[in-house]
């Protein structure tokens, strides 16, 4: 995977131009571009996601990464039904494809580093369960959300439905999936779903401002806060609660701890390094 200078918009090969992913200062995009099926998540952009992630998560420069969808009727509709009768049939092809999705939700699970999801228009099936891999959530107005899975008659995986019920709560869940309908954003904002709901014409605006404040804060904080959301979402007996206070630890020698205090002192924004 090659870049330009980090200082400048830079162009990710990803491997399929299906997957676009462009980097600007400290925050990186990410895009599903398959418009024509409403961003569905093809088998080439599935396979490429892992090692995009995994060249975002070393590239120091970068500090915020945002997912969203091309154009402006879907995120994502989730996995592209076309291909379910070759990839999702047969017991062989269907361990084939659910190790892709289990390897791409694994490569967002594994960042280090903030998760924003930019979500406008159709946020359905898998492309929900994409989301739900974000830290924040910022959903459009006009986004509608929803897991048809009881429509097509597939089984559900246990990954998706822990995910939701982390977030939303067995109750909302059991809506969710039961009734497979779509609902809108102010909906899922009153679930808890997402964070915020703002107009579509302004969602860019919100999201990369967002984006933009936590790039100018500090990265060990930002890191060590992120690693202690996720610890404390594991079983009692998985937290690697040691981690955690090692990261915050080293918080606190770092050369950005010292440049906070300075910062404050003299009244001025800091100057974050990471370091």
């Amino acid at each position: 995977m090659t870049s330009s200078s980090p200082s400048a918009a830079a162009r990710y090969e990803s491997g399929t131009d299906r997957l676009l992913v462009e980097v600007s200062g400290p925050v990186a995009t990410v895009t599903f571009n398959n418009p024509g099926k409403h961003n569905a998540l093809s088998a080439d952009m599935r396979a490429a996601l892992p090692g995009v992630l995994r060249a975002l998560n070393a590239d120091g420069d970068v500090r915020v990464i945002v997912m969203t969808g091309a154009g402006d009727k879907a995120f994502t509709a989730g996995a592209d039904i076309s291909e379910f009768g070759e990839q999702r049939t047969s017991p062989a092809a269907r361990a084939s494809y659910d190790q892709a999705w289990a390897a791409a939700n694994d490569a967002w699970a594994s960042l280090d580093k903030p998760v924003i999801a930019m979500i406008r228009g159709f946020c359905i099936g898998g492309g929900l369960v994409t989301a739900l891999q974000a830290d924040i959530r910022i959903a459009s107005d006009d986004s509608q959300f929803g897991v048809p899975a009881a429509r097509l008659g597939l089984g559900y995986g246990v990954s998706g439905v822990t995910a939701l019920m982390n977030l939303i709560g067995p109750a909302r869940t059991a809506e969710v999936l039961f009734s497979a309908r779509r609902f809108p954003a102010a909906e899922a904002l009153q679930m808890g779903l997402v964070n915020r709901v703002v107009p579509a014409g302004s969602l860019r605006e919100a999201v990369l401002s967002l984006a933009a404040s936590i790039a100018g804060n500090a990265p060990l904080t930002v890191a060590a806060a992120k690693a202690a959301i996720r610890e404390i979402g594991r079983p009692d007996g998985q937290r690697d609660l040691a981690g955690v206070q090692a990261m915050v630890e080293a918080c606190f020698r770092s050369a950005d701890y010292l440049e906070g205090q300075r910062a404050f002192a003299e009244k001025r924004p800091p100057a974050f390094t990471g370091r």
